[in-house]
């Protein structure tokens, strides 16, 4: 079996067709391959690492080249133990000796508009999806530039939970705010590979065409639960849903999507400045 199938066959769960594909370079090994890690050792990740990984997010895709995104990086122990505190539910936050937060950041255009002696008019809702987008590219090119380095990480959304007291936590001003945290540090595990769903389901050649979902998730979840079946733990809302035995991935989902996730979310933004219109 060539790499590329075996890789193919481990992302998706199952036997993805003939073994008729030349070996992967090591880059798409890598994205083949990749799981997030949440366990990491006491080694510390070098400043010349560090420099290199930030200067391969930098090198991400950006919007008319507006590069409309930060990135904070956190080390020190007292300030990471103030972030795990305010993302109780990101327990590997206490020991990763690295952890970034890429952040959407309309103020540095904003600033350059001002002393430049021109109006500012893209504080709008293009504006805002155009800064996400910026900062998760730029996540995106520093995960896989980790991974390559043999370093492993973990992109966690509680930066969002409580993100008032997380942004002033890291003093972010009105124009900026926190998309997601990134954990980083040398694995101390190998991880888990979660099978995707398939590529019938998530890719549509030339029109939208979703007909087939139901059947398509049914088979699926059972594909996972025979796998690897939710444990009580990891079953969602039980106190309105109760544990199941055959908790599968599309009943988990939908139960988390049943409650409203950060419902002050808007609110926040336009409490610091974003007009969303």
């Amino acid at each position: 079996m060539t790499a590329t199938r075996r890789l193919l066959n481990e992302r998706y769960g199952h036997d993805t067709g003939p073994d008729d594909i030349d070996p992967a370079g090591e880059t798409l090994a890598g994205l083949l391959s990749r799981r997030c890690i949440r366990r990491y050792t006491d080694a510390p990740v070098s400043e010349e690492i560090l420099d290199v990984l930030l200067a391969c997010a930098q090198s991400a895709p950006t919007k008319s080249n507006l590069q409309q995104y930060s990135i904070v990086v956190t080390t020190e122990h007292d300030r990471l133990m103030r972030l795990a505190e305010i993302c109780p539910d990101t327990g590997h936050l206490r020991y990763c000796p690295v952890f970034l937060t890429f952040c959407a950041d309309m103020r540095r255009m904003q600033r350059i508009a001002g002393f430049r002696g021109h109006a500012f008019s893209n504080n709008s809702m293009d504006g805002f999806l155009n800064a996400v987008v910026d900062a998760a590219m730029a996540m995106q090119c520093f995960v896989t530039a980790a991974e390559a380095a043999g370093l492993g990480c973990a992109p966690i959304s509680d930066v969002r939970n409580r993100i008032e007291e997380f942004s002033e936590a890291l003093a972010l001003p009105n124009g900026v705010f926190p998309v997601a945290g990134l954990t980083l540090g040398w694995p101390a595990w190998d991880g888990r590979m979660n099978a995707r769903l398939p590529a019938e389901v998530v890719v549509h050649r030339e029109e939208y065409d979703d007909r087939d979902l139901e059947a398509a998730i049914e088979a699926y979840d059972a594909q996972r639960h025979a796998a690897a079946p939710i444990a009580p733990a990891s079953q969602r809302h039980t106190d309105r849903y109760g544990v199941s035995d055959s908790c599968t991935w599309s009943e988990n989902a939908a139960r988390q999507l049943s409650v409203a996730e950060r419902p002050g979310f808007a609110e926040f933004l336009r409490n610091r400045g974003f007009e969303l219109s």
